[in-house]
């Protein structure tokens, strides 16, 4: 029970830090904004609020300014039944990545905040 709380507890401050912090979106021309809204449409993240991988992730999204759509696989049966049925396991953050007809699953922070600034940094 006291590490049930605890874990609340650290998870509300986590979330408290990332508002407090959030970084500002990046700032693009119109047409270049467009772009990458419409190459985000092909991405979901799967996540958990308060977990600090996926707080990570989201920063990044939101410094990058890629309007991606986010799925609580915590709270959400049906999203959690999506990640463990099409992505093989209940991992977090995972970002689904649907392109040429193919899906990717792609779990670990470090590889999709690396992916996400290879795919739109410089966009």
């Amino acid at each position: 029970m006291f590490i049930k709380a605890l874990r609340v507890g650290l998870g509300q401050l986590i979330i408290a830090g990332d508002f407090v912090t959030r970084p500002s979106k990046k700032q693009r021309p119109a047409a270049a904004q467009a772009q990458v809204d419409q190459a985000a449409k092909s991405l979901t993240l799967y996540q958990f609020h308060a977990c600090p991988f996926c707080v990570k992730t989201r920063r990044t999204l939101r410094r990058l300014n890629v309007p991606v759509a986010l799925r609580d696989a915590k709270n959400n049966e049906q999203d959690r039944q999506t990640l463990l049925e099409q992505g093989g396991k209940i991992k977090v953050p995972c970002l689904r990545i649907e392109e040429d007809g193919k899906t990717t699953w792609m779990y670990d922070s470090k590889v999709i905040i690396d992916y996400l600034n290879q795919r739109f940094a410089n966009v």
